[in-house]
Protein backbone atom coordinates (compact mmCIF):
# COMPACT_ATOMS: atom_id res chain seq x y z
CA UNK A 1 0.00 0.00 0.00
CA UNK A 2 1.39 3.28 -0.92
CA UNK A 3 1.13 6.22 1.83
CA UNK A 4 2.20 9.83 1.16
CA UNK A 5 3.19 11.70 4.34
CA UNK A 6 3.06 15.36 3.67
CA UNK A 7 4.08 18.30 6.23
CA UNK A 8 6.31 16.38 8.12
CA UNK A 9 8.38 19.57 9.51
CA UNK A 10 5.45 20.15 11.09
CA UNK A 11 5.12 17.45 13.42
CA UNK A 12 8.86 17.47 13.89
CA UNK A 13 11.95 15.78 12.88
CA UNK A 14 13.14 14.73 16.53
CA UNK A 15 10.92 12.24 16.61
CA UNK A 16 10.49 8.27 14.92
CA UNK A 17 8.37 7.05 11.80
CA UNK A 18 9.84 4.28 11.58
CA UNK A 19 5.92 2.74 12.81
CA UNK A 20 4.84 4.80 9.33
CA UNK A 21 7.85 3.82 6.94
CA UNK A 22 6.85 0.05 7.85
CA UNK A 23 3.63 0.40 6.70
CA UNK A 24 3.86 0.18 3.05
CA UNK A 25 5.73 2.37 0.39
CA UNK A 26 5.84 5.58 2.43
CA UNK A 27 6.98 8.86 0.60
CA UNK A 28 7.88 11.96 3.11
CA UNK A 29 7.20 15.13 1.92
CA UNK A 30 7.92 18.54 4.32
CA UNK A 31 5.88 21.17 2.82
CA UNK A 32 1.52 21.01 2.12
CA UNK A 33 -0.29 18.69 -0.26
CA UNK A 34 -1.60 21.37 -3.13
CA UNK A 35 -3.79 20.89 -6.13
CA UNK A 36 -0.48 22.16 -7.85
CA UNK A 37 1.52 19.03 -6.49
CA UNK A 38 -1.52 16.36 -5.40
CA UNK A 39 -0.92 14.64 -8.67
CA UNK A 40 2.81 14.32 -8.50
CA UNK A 41 2.84 13.47 -5.37
CA UNK A 42 -0.72 10.93 -5.24
CA UNK A 43 -0.88 10.35 -8.68
CA UNK A 44 0.76 7.39 -8.56
CA UNK A 45 -1.41 5.35 -6.51
CA UNK A 46 -0.99 6.36 -3.48
CA UNK A 47 -4.08 5.09 -1.18
CA UNK A 48 -3.46 6.85 2.19
CA UNK A 49 -2.60 10.34 2.65
CA UNK A 50 -1.11 11.64 6.27
CA UNK A 51 -1.04 15.92 6.62
CA UNK A 52 -1.97 17.86 9.26
CA UNK A 53 -2.83 22.02 7.87
CA UNK A 54 -3.17 21.05 4.30
CA UNK A 55 -6.45 21.85 3.03
CA UNK A 56 -8.11 18.98 1.13
CA UNK A 57 -10.07 20.24 -1.33
CA UNK A 58 -12.35 19.26 -4.53
CA UNK A 59 -9.94 20.00 -6.82
CA UNK A 60 -7.07 18.43 -5.07
CA UNK A 61 -8.92 15.12 -4.75
CA UNK A 62 -9.83 15.19 -8.54
CA UNK A 63 -5.86 14.55 -8.57
CA UNK A 64 -5.88 12.04 -6.54
CA UNK A 65 -8.48 9.39 -7.76
CA UNK A 66 -6.61 6.72 -6.00
CA UNK A 67 -6.74 7.93 -2.47
CA UNK A 68 -8.70 5.97 0.00
CA UNK A 69 -7.98 7.46 3.38
CA UNK A 70 -6.65 10.40 4.77
CA UNK A 71 -5.04 10.59 8.23
CA UNK A 72 -4.98 13.63 10.36
CA UNK A 73 -1.70 14.37 12.58
CA UNK A 74 -4.26 16.51 14.84
CA UNK A 75 -7.77 16.36 16.44
CA UNK A 76 -8.76 18.85 14.07
CA UNK A 77 -10.66 18.29 10.60
CA UNK A 78 -11.68 21.48 9.59
CA UNK A 79 -9.36 21.23 6.80
CA UNK A 80 -10.54 18.60 5.06
CA UNK A 81 -13.90 19.13 2.85
CA UNK A 82 -15.48 15.97 4.81
CA UNK A 83 -18.89 15.67 2.38
CA UNK A 84 -16.47 15.42 -1.02
CA UNK A 85 -14.50 12.78 0.62
CA UNK A 86 -17.93 10.95 1.69
CA UNK A 87 -18.85 11.32 -1.76
CA UNK A 88 -15.92 9.56 -3.25
CA UNK A 89 -15.83 7.11 -0.50
CA UNK A 90 -12.27 8.51 1.28
CA UNK A 91 -12.14 7.59 4.59
CA UNK A 92 -11.08 10.05 6.86
CA UNK A 93 -9.32 9.91 10.64
CA UNK A 94 -8.43 12.06 13.43
CA UNK A 95 -6.22 11.68 16.23
CA UNK A 96 -7.68 12.51 19.75
CA UNK A 97 -6.26 12.70 23.72
CA UNK A 98 -2.47 12.63 22.63
CA UNK A 99 -1.84 16.49 23.78
CA UNK A 100 -3.85 16.53 27.17
CA UNK A 101 -0.72 16.21 29.22
CA UNK A 102 1.19 18.27 26.94
CA UNK A 103 -1.20 21.54 26.75
CA UNK A 104 -2.49 21.06 30.47
CA UNK A 105 1.32 21.53 31.61
CA UNK A 106 1.77 24.29 28.90
CA UNK A 107 -1.45 25.94 30.69
CA UNK A 108 0.44 26.25 33.53
CA UNK A 109 4.13 27.46 32.71
CA UNK A 110 1.73 30.43 30.98
CA UNK A 111 0.42 31.71 34.03
CA UNK A 112 3.38 31.10 35.96
CA UNK A 113 5.47 33.04 34.09
CA UNK A 114 3.11 36.30 34.17
CA UNK A 115 1.89 35.75 37.50
CA UNK A 116 5.47 35.54 39.23
CA UNK A 117 6.89 37.56 36.53
CA UNK A 118 9.70 35.06 36.00
CA UNK A 119 11.25 37.20 32.95
CA UNK A 120 11.90 40.12 35.18
CA UNK A 121 13.32 37.65 37.78
CA UNK A 122 15.57 36.31 35.49
CA UNK A 123 16.95 39.94 33.98
CA UNK A 124 17.69 41.04 36.94
CA UNK A 125 19.85 38.35 38.28
CA UNK A 126 21.55 38.56 34.73
CA UNK A 127 22.09 42.13 34.62
CA UNK A 128 24.43 42.10 37.50
CA UNK A 129 21.58 43.46 40.07
CA UNK A 130 20.85 41.14 41.97
CA UNK A 131 25.34 40.68 42.88
CA UNK A 132 25.15 44.25 43.48
CA UNK A 133 22.67 44.22 46.21
CA UNK A 134 23.49 43.46 49.68
CA UNK A 135 19.70 41.79 50.69
CA UNK A 136 19.20 38.69 49.70
CA UNK A 137 15.99 38.77 48.22
CA UNK A 138 13.96 40.99 45.71
CA UNK A 139 10.10 41.35 46.96
CA UNK A 140 9.15 44.66 45.53
CA UNK A 141 7.12 42.71 42.47
CA UNK A 142 4.41 41.01 44.00
CA UNK A 143 2.87 37.38 42.94
CA UNK A 144 -0.12 35.38 44.56
CA UNK A 145 -0.62 31.64 45.12
CA UNK A 146 -2.85 29.80 43.52
CA UNK A 147 -3.89 28.08 46.70
CA UNK A 148 -7.13 29.66 47.80
CA UNK A 149 -8.15 31.04 43.88
CA UNK A 150 -10.86 30.27 41.88
CA UNK A 151 -9.84 28.46 38.61
CA UNK A 152 -12.82 28.72 35.85
CA UNK A 153 -12.45 26.40 32.95
CA UNK A 154 -14.21 26.61 29.96
CA UNK A 155 -14.75 23.65 28.21
CA UNK A 156 -14.48 20.30 30.31
CA UNK A 157 -13.29 18.47 27.99
CA UNK A 158 -10.08 15.72 27.99
CA UNK A 159 -7.75 18.50 28.33
CA UNK A 160 -10.46 20.87 30.93
CA UNK A 161 -10.80 18.19 32.86
CA UNK A 162 -6.62 17.57 33.11
CA UNK A 163 -6.19 21.57 34.28
CA UNK A 164 -8.76 20.78 36.88
CA UNK A 165 -7.01 18.13 38.23
CA UNK A 166 -4.01 20.20 38.58
CA UNK A 167 -5.49 23.33 39.57
CA UNK A 168 -7.08 21.20 42.62
CA UNK A 169 -3.79 19.91 43.34
CA UNK A 170 -2.42 23.63 43.79
CA UNK A 171 -5.46 24.37 46.23
CA UNK A 172 -7.54 26.13 43.85
CA UNK A 173 -11.56 26.20 43.80
CA UNK A 174 -12.51 24.98 40.19
CA UNK A 175 -15.69 25.83 37.91
CA UNK A 176 -16.59 25.46 34.62
CA UNK A 177 -18.90 26.66 32.37
CA UNK A 178 -20.55 24.39 29.34
CA UNK A 179 -20.27 26.82 26.15
CA UNK A 180 -22.21 23.35 24.71
CA UNK A 181 -25.34 23.89 27.22
CA UNK A 182 -24.66 20.21 28.03
CA UNK A 183 -24.51 19.56 31.97
CA UNK A 184 -21.37 17.54 33.53
CA UNK A 185 -21.56 14.31 31.47
CA UNK A 186 -19.29 12.33 33.99
CA UNK A 187 -18.22 11.62 37.89
CA UNK A 188 -15.24 13.97 37.32
CA UNK A 189 -16.58 16.84 35.85
CA UNK A 190 -19.54 16.35 38.94
CA UNK A 191 -16.42 17.11 41.40
CA UNK A 192 -16.76 20.73 40.08
CA UNK A 193 -19.24 23.50 40.38
CA UNK A 194 -21.32 24.44 37.15
CA UNK A 195 -22.01 27.71 36.51
CA UNK A 196 -23.33 30.72 34.40
CA UNK A 197 -21.01 31.94 31.63
CA UNK A 198 -21.37 35.68 33.34
CA UNK A 199 -20.93 33.84 37.09
CA UNK A 200 -17.57 32.27 35.53
CA UNK A 201 -16.29 35.65 34.51
CA UNK A 202 -17.16 37.20 37.99
CA UNK A 203 -15.79 34.99 40.22
CA UNK A 204 -12.59 33.34 38.40
CA UNK A 205 -9.07 34.15 39.30
CA UNK A 206 -7.81 32.22 36.38
CA UNK A 207 -9.83 31.27 33.35
CA UNK A 208 -8.23 28.86 30.87
CA UNK A 209 -10.26 28.20 27.82
CA UNK A 210 -9.70 24.75 26.57
CA UNK A 211 -13.22 24.60 24.27
CA UNK A 212 -13.61 23.59 20.49
CA UNK A 213 -13.82 26.94 18.51
CA UNK A 214 -17.60 26.79 16.96
CA UNK A 215 -20.72 29.52 16.42
CA UNK A 216 -21.31 29.59 20.33
CA UNK A 217 -17.80 29.99 21.15
CA UNK A 218 -16.06 32.43 18.40
CA UNK A 219 -15.51 36.03 20.17
CA UNK A 220 -16.81 34.50 23.55
CA UNK A 221 -14.21 36.52 25.46
CA UNK A 222 -15.35 39.65 24.06
CA UNK A 223 -15.07 43.53 26.10
CA UNK A 224 -18.16 42.45 27.73
CA UNK A 225 -16.47 39.56 29.02
CA UNK A 226 -13.43 41.12 29.71
CA UNK A 227 -15.03 43.57 31.71
CA UNK A 228 -16.73 41.54 33.99
CA UNK A 229 -13.71 39.91 34.77
CA UNK A 230 -11.88 40.82 38.02
CA UNK A 231 -8.66 43.69 37.62
CA UNK A 232 -6.59 40.59 39.30
CA UNK A 233 -7.51 37.86 36.87
CA UNK A 234 -5.36 36.36 34.33
CA UNK A 235 -6.96 34.88 31.05
CA UNK A 236 -4.86 31.51 29.37
CA UNK A 237 -5.93 30.57 26.28
CA UNK A 238 -4.47 27.54 25.25
CA UNK A 239 -7.99 26.48 23.04
CA UNK A 240 -8.39 28.45 19.48
CA UNK A 241 -7.59 31.67 18.62
CA UNK A 242 -10.91 33.23 17.64
CA UNK A 243 -12.64 32.48 20.87
CA UNK A 244 -10.76 35.18 22.19
CA UNK A 245 -11.49 38.92 20.28
CA UNK A 246 -7.81 39.79 19.83
CA UNK A 247 -8.69 43.61 19.82
CA UNK A 248 -11.05 43.59 22.64
CA UNK A 249 -8.42 42.42 24.77
CA UNK A 250 -5.71 44.29 23.15
CA UNK A 251 -7.61 47.47 25.12
CA UNK A 252 -8.40 45.53 28.21
CA UNK A 253 -4.80 44.86 28.23
CA UNK A 254 -3.62 48.56 27.93
CA UNK A 255 -7.07 49.94 29.89
CA UNK A 256 -5.72 47.75 32.73
CA UNK A 257 -9.08 45.30 32.58
CA UNK A 258 -7.68 42.30 33.57
CA UNK A 259 -3.86 41.28 35.30
CA UNK A 260 -2.29 39.25 31.95
CA UNK A 261 -3.42 37.20 29.54
CA UNK A 262 -1.14 34.15 28.34
CA UNK A 263 -1.79 32.64 25.19
CA UNK A 264 -0.61 30.08 22.89
CA UNK A 265 -3.07 30.23 19.57
CA UNK A 266 -3.97 33.48 17.59
CA UNK A 267 -6.98 34.07 15.20
CA UNK A 268 -4.47 34.13 12.34
CA UNK A 269 -1.59 31.66 12.50
CA UNK A 270 1.06 32.49 12.02
CA UNK A 271 0.80 35.81 13.51
CA UNK A 272 -0.52 38.42 11.44
CA UNK A 273 1.53 41.38 11.06
CA UNK A 274 -1.11 44.08 12.27
CA UNK A 275 -2.20 41.92 15.07
CA UNK A 276 -3.40 44.48 17.71
CA UNK A 277 -2.01 42.24 20.31
CA UNK A 278 1.91 43.33 19.23
CA UNK A 279 1.22 47.21 20.76
CA UNK A 280 1.55 45.25 24.08
CA UNK A 281 5.57 44.67 24.40
CA UNK A 282 5.17 43.80 28.18
CA UNK A 283 5.58 40.06 29.07
CA UNK A 284 4.15 40.85 32.56
CA UNK A 285 1.21 41.60 31.06
CA UNK A 286 0.87 39.90 28.00
CA UNK A 287 2.69 36.25 26.97
CA UNK A 288 2.29 34.61 23.28
CA UNK A 289 3.85 31.18 22.63
CA UNK A 290 3.86 30.19 18.89
CA UNK A 291 0.74 27.55 19.09
CA UNK A 292 3.14 24.74 20.95
CA UNK A 293 1.19 23.68 23.67
CA UNK A 294 0.44 20.48 22.08
CA UNK A 295 4.05 20.08 20.60
CA UNK A 296 5.92 17.74 23.82
CA UNK A 297 8.05 15.07 22.02
CA UNK A 298 5.96 12.63 23.95
CA UNK A 299 2.55 14.11 22.26
CA UNK A 300 4.03 14.17 19.32
CA UNK A 301 5.36 10.84 19.41
CA UNK A 302 2.31 9.57 20.32
CA UNK A 303 0.54 11.45 17.89
CA UNK A 304 2.31 9.53 15.02
CA UNK A 305 1.65 6.17 16.90
CA UNK A 306 -1.93 7.10 16.85
CA UNK A 307 -1.63 7.61 12.89
CA UNK A 308 -0.11 4.21 12.34
CA UNK A 309 -3.03 2.61 14.22
CA UNK A 310 -5.31 4.26 12.16
CA UNK A 311 -4.01 3.34 8.65
CA UNK A 312 -3.43 -0.43 10.43
CA UNK A 313 -7.25 -0.80 11.33
CA UNK A 314 -7.91 0.30 8.07
CA UNK A 315 -5.83 -2.12 6.09
CA UNK A 316 -7.40 -4.58 8.47
CA UNK A 317 -10.93 -3.37 7.20
CA UNK A 318 -11.43 -2.29 11.07
CA UNK A 319 -13.12 1.16 12.36
CA UNK A 320 -11.05 3.42 13.55
CA UNK A 321 -11.50 7.47 14.41
CA UNK A 322 -13.35 8.11 11.15
CA UNK A 323 -15.26 11.25 10.83
CA UNK A 324 -17.17 10.08 7.67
Amino acid sequence: MKIAVAEIDSVGNDISYDGLAKLGDVAFYKDKITPENAKERLGNGEEILCINKSKITKELLDNAPDLKLICEFATGFDNVDIAECSKRGIKVANVAGYSTMSVAQHTFALLFYLMEDLKGYDEFVKSGEYAAQTYFSKVDVPFHEIDGMTWGIIGMGNIGRKVAQIATAFGAKVIFYSASGRTAHNDMDSEYEMVTYDELLERSDVISLHCPLSDKTRNLIDADALKKMKKTAYLINVARGPVVNEQDLTEALLNDEIAGAGLDVLSVEPMAKDNPLLKIQDSKKLFITPHMAWASVEARSRCVDEVCKNILAFMDGKSRNWIN
